[in-house]
């Protein structure tokens, strides 16, 4: 059995199960964020009304609306603060973090473990070796609150395999943008994706959580990172960190595998109108842009301010652009200023926000007006998502948002972590 049929297997009490069986399995985790957890909260206490069973399951991080702007939505989190007090489930409140970086820093999403979630990146979790995938908040409410459990169809198997060794300016945020291009955006309807290869295997934690979170828009039910070294040192410097649940594939061959060598891949862009249109960053350069960001699901990571500190340590922000820097959580805050990432990317003239998931929706921050562009980390450029249907969003790599707030316009990050550049 490989890593999914095994979590399955033991979460519904199963010896073996297999690709297309439907089975009802334990579930060790569910995350809400604020508007998910509002509604879902709702349609719990209306049409089901039972003691919650497990209340140390359930988990709401609010990271949409951080510092709510109007009173309609204070008064949405505080019904989302009474309704944890009176359920007992766990809380973390505005500032804490991204939904996702939240649960796993403080080791409530671990090896071996199934996570849900209401929010479509869920599948993220994947990172640390867990099957995590994203329900519908009725499914919450009607059977994972209730009973602990919800039912899966069992999914097939694709190996996405990479080789190769990244050139300077290209990261791998490149490389996951670039996979969605190539393997198409709805290609693997209800698949589970193992991302492998060596040059999976070489990267740290936190560079690996940036391909599970690509499931949503491959059309995938989930993807995951078989657990090695890297995993177990990662999940044991967490509190609470347990890899006792810790669990591999047997290795058996799997009929698709997909395989992919990044040696020679440019630093990529992905342009409007969605995730999967996706360019070499020469396409675009050029392009003017009003704001850079570094957050979101995808963004927002230590890593990112390293890279992006690389560009800007020494430099300024072009005038016509606001930068603005989101930590995924709280201990990504603290590290950058024990680095001295924030004073320098405010010296840069970058703008530090609470962690959050930023302009994300433009809940909070972050809404374009018509003919704005932004350049951030985030995981979607849907018209719209941001402000203005006629606004523009562009993804891409810490480096490439950070050279293009340098540039006023979008721009190679190349040019500026090239060999001998004094600011690298």
């Amino acid at each position: 059995m490989n890593l999914v049929e095994k979590i399955l297997a033991r979460a519904s009490g199963r010896e073996s199960v297999s690709a297309g069986d439907v089975v009802v399995a334990e579930v060790d985790r569910l995350v809400m964020h604020d508007l998910s957890a509002y509604l879902t909260g709702k349609v719990y206490d209306e049409r089901v009304g039972v003691d919650l069973p497990y209340p140390d399951r359930v988990v709401t991080v609010f990271d949409h609306h951080f510092s709510p702007p109007t009173e309609h939505q204070a008064d949405v989190l505080n019904r989302n603060r009474e309704w944890a007090r009176r359920r007992g489930t766990q809380l973390f409140d505005c500032g804490s973090g991204n939904i996702h970086n939240v649960l796993v820093q403080h080791g409530l999403a671990l090896p071996g473990q199934i996570v849900v979630g209401s929010d479509s990146h869920t599948p993220v979790h994947g990172a640390v070796g867990a099957l995590a995938v994203a329900l519908g908040n009725d499914s919450h409410a009607g059977t994972v609150m209730p009973f602990g459990k919800a039912w899966f169809r069992v999914p097939e198997l694709i190996q996405i395999e990479l080789t190769g060794e990244l050139r300077p300016g290209t990261t791998p945020r490149d490389v996951a943008l670039w996979l969605v291009k190539e393997l198409g955006e709805g290609s693997v309807i209800y698949k589970a994706l193992e991302f492998t290869g060596p040059f999976i295997k070489s990267l740290d934690f936190w560079d690996r959580w940036l391909f599970p979170v690509l499931c949503v828009d491959l059309g995938a039910k989930c993807g995951y990172i078989e657990p090695d070294e890297v995993t177990r040192a990662f999940v044991e410097s967490l509190p609470n960190g347990s890899v006792d649940r810790l669990v591999n594939g047997d290795g058996d061959p799997v009929e698709d595998v997909r395989r992919f060598d990044v040696s020679d891949l440019p630093p990529q862009v992905a342009a409007p109108p969605t995730v999967g249109n996706v360019h070499p960053v020469d396409d675009v350069v050029g392009t003017p842009v009003q704001w850079a960001e570094l957050g979101g699901h995808g963004g927002g990571r230590l890593e990112d301010f390293i890279l992006a500190a690389k560009v800007l340590r020494g430099r300024r922000i072009h005038p016509d652009v606001k930068l603005n820097l989101v930590p995924g959580n709280r201990e990504v805050f603290r590290q950058a200023l024990e680095l001295g990432l924030v004073a320098d990317l405010h010296e840069a003239g970058g703008t530090w926000f609470p962690p959050s998931t930023g302009s994300n929706q433009t809940a909070n921050m972050g809404a374009m007006s018509a003919g704005e562009a932004m350049i951030s980390t985030h995981s979607r450029n849907f018209p719209g998502r941001n402000g203005s249907t006629e606004a523009s969003m562009y993804l891409s790599s810490a480096l490439t948002v950070a050279a293009s707030a340098v540039a006023g316009r979008i721009a190679d990050p190349r040019r500026y972590v090239s060999e001998g550049d004094p600011h690298e």
